[in-house]
């Protein structure tokens, strides 16, 4: 059957092949990159030899899982526990008996909720080690190179469990989306946002990208459309994508500010006043 090749730029797992892809499509896409040394791959036994899972609770019910030494874009994935069941939000690329024994233990997985395609990495392995539906936005259907057990999802928003959200928003991709957990921040309200909303190092302001490492912006309307998007629905707090880059408080009014000051500077009129 051959190997399941990963890219090592961004993570993304293909079918299983004789031979690794001629191009990964990801990298491959101007809103990210192949290495000025070319593409290359590994599989996920390869890269099990040499990374682990490192595990961290960002409040209560609330789990970060990221690769050590990082791999890839070197994201987290997020595990929102429930009394209706857990859901992972996104995806790394390394899955390993560890991993699996650990969420298993934390009551497994009722499904798996992606922002975008940047983070689909190992899903379709993600979805048969918990038996879990892999949710996906029909507006990237086109960039999820494996299907198995995939759900495309379509429409403005699709209900995961009771007090999970999944929240249609566009820009970064077609399909972008947000997760909208009810109860977190003791019931005001937490967005995981992947890439759609980026969470910035001060932890006080976000940005909105069409492409993060090629700093390609989005237009005014549409920075001013997921910030209305993401500020419609009670929140407190925000965690990102990475370590560290958690917005734990007043999180509409930052929201609606860093969207207000992308637009001011995109039309011309930015000032240099401080954040507060």
């Amino acid at each position: 059957m051959g190997a399941a090749y990963i890219c090592t730029t961004c993570g993304l797992q293909f079918p299983p092949s004789d031979n690794p892809p001629a191009r990964c499509p990801i990298c491959s896409d101007y809103r990210q990159f192949v290495p000025r040394g070319g593409q290359r791959w590994t599989t996920l036994e390869e890269l099990r030899r040499e990374h682990r899972n490192a595990f961290q609770q960002l409040e209560p019910g609330l789990i970060a899982i990221a690769t050590t030494p990082e791999f890839a874009i070197g994201e987290r994935a997020l595990l929102v526990r429930t009394p209706d069941g857990n859901v992972l939000w996104d995806c790394i690329a390394l899955i390993d008996d560890a991993t699996i024994e650990i969420i298993r233990g934390l009551g497994g997985l009722r499904a798996i909720a992606l922002s975008h395609p940047h983070y689909y990495t190992t899903i379709v392995e993600w979805g048969r080690a918990f038996g879990a539906p892999v949710l996906v936005h029909e507006g990237d259907r086109e960039w999820a190179v494996r299907r198995e057990g995939v759900t495309f999802w379509t429409g403005e928003s699709r209900d995961v469990v009771p007090g999970v959200r999944l929240v249609h928003c566009g820009g970064h991709f077609s399909g972008s989306a947000i997760l909208h957990w009810a109860p977190g921040a003791d019931g005001r309200g937490v967005l995981l946002t992947g890439d759609t909303i980026q969470v910035l190092p001060d932890n006080r302001q976000v940005s909105f990208m069409r492409s993060y490492p090629n700093m390609i912006p989005l237009p005014a309307s549409e920075v001013t459309r997921i910030a209305g998007i993401a500020c419609a629905r009670p929140f407190e707090r925000i965690y990102g994508a990475f370590w560290d880059r958690d917005l734990t408080s007043d999180g509409p009014r930052r929201v609606q500010e860093s969207a207000e000051r992308y637009v001011a500077w995109l039309n011309g009129r930015g000032t240099d006043a401080p954040v507060s």
